[in-house]
């Protein structure tokens, strides 16, 4: 069951790899026009579903391997930062779709977007950050 769940983990640490590469295609917007940005942004959303669907299978994967054996391996204080920083993620994911769909919407009806596309820049930042701290802590465990 180990090498299966393993297998889950890694299939939705590739999933999670949206986060890596949000912050550049997001800083595409200003490139392209009104209605173009609105279909950048509806992929975008369809994306972050995948991203959010992939916290999930590393949250319900991780907790498994965690506890495997019937013991934990791990530091309690790094169990509660990896925690933290998956719920940081979730959050954020959540929070950019909003202004991501819309930007889908009044960009197709010719309004200014660049107040959306600013705070989608900076939350797509933040979560990059909290991508790259997660692969750290996940590399480099606090074994018990």
């Amino acid at each position: 069951m180990n090498t299966i769940m393993l297998f889950l983990h890694i299939i939705g640490a590739v999933g999670m790899g949206i986060y890596a590469i949000l912050p550049f295609v997001i800083g595409k917007f200003n490139q392209v026009s009104g209605e173009a940005q609105g279909g950048l942004a509806s992929g975008l959303v369809a994306a972050g579903k995948i991203g959010q669907y992939s916290l999930g299978i590393q949250f319900i994967t991780g907790g498994y391997l965690l506890t495997a054996g019937g013991k934990l391996g791990y530091t309690v204080p790094w169990i509660i930062i990896v925690i933290v920083i998956f719920l940081a993620m979730g959050a954020l994911s959540g929070i950019i779709q909003g202004p991501l769909k819309k930007i889908t919407v009044e960009a197709a009806s010719g309004q200014n977007v660049s107040a959306h596309i600013s705070k989608v820049r900076t939350l797509s930042t933040i979560l990059f950050v909290l991508f790259i701290v997660i692969i750290w802590f996940m590399q480099d465990p606090w074994y018990a």
